[in-house]
């Protein structure tokens, strides 16, 4: 499984015969959508209207089968300052490899929620806060209760986008952490079978 970024909460997996592709809100941002024809489209939250004639689109709870890819959507509650909305956890299943993808969530998982997403490889979580989406504390409870192998900082400052509400800096977000990256890289090859049981924070270059 590939795994690529491409600012604010977008990123793409792409496995053999299918690439998925996660939270692609960025033309409403000011920058360019990158879902192209045959996609499989997710939404972990509020979403505008996608133009491209995707394989299929998804943007609530439930269990999904599509091109050999095993898809899961947890309800869960949204951050604490969005009151009234609900946002959907997902995980990934393709062969061996599972990633959950974290959206705009409240901090605190519940035991079916953490039953339902069980092991994962790697987790993509937002860091930018201020009260949009998880900070840095609040994404570390996450890791914390769901012990992925590996995770993926998404939603901080990006000079290039124009989020609703300003978002902290990468390197704050990494301090506020306490998680040195493991590695910085444009692409992410992701084998579970090169992975060791030790939580490892990897940064990914914007696309």
């Amino acid at each position: 499984m590939d795994i690529q970024f491409y600012g604010a909460n977008c990123i793409t997996l792409t496995i053999k015969g299918a690439r998925v592709v996660i939270d692609d809100n960025l033309a409403e941002l000011g920058g360019k959508s990158i879902t192209k024809a045959g996609d499989i489209a997710l939404f972990t939250g509020a979403h505008g209207k996608i133009k491209a004639d995707v394989k299929l689109m998804i943007d609530l709870p439930g269990e999904y089968e599509v091109s050999n890819v095993s898809i899961t959507g947890i309800p869960a509650r949204a951050h604490l300052d969005a009151s009234g909305l609900a946002n959907t956890i997902y995980t990934i299943t393709a062969g061996d490899t599972t990633v959950a993808v974290i959206g705009h969530i409240y901090h605190d998982l519940n035991e079916k929620q953490l039953e339902t997403i069980g092991l994962v490889d790697a987790m993509i979580i937002p860091v930018g806060g201020h009260g949009y989406t998880l900070d840095p504390l609040g994404a570390l409870k996450v890791i914390k209760a769901v012990e992925p192998k590996v995770v993926i900082p998404t939603h901080y400052d990006d000079s290039t986008l124009s989020f609703e509400v300003p978002q902290t800096d990468l390197a704050s977000a990494l301090h506020d952490l306490g998680m040195e990256p493991q590695e910085t890289t444009a692409k992410l090859k992701l084998k579970p079978s090169e992975l060791s049981d030790a939580t490892h924070l990897i940064v990914l270059e914007k696309s």
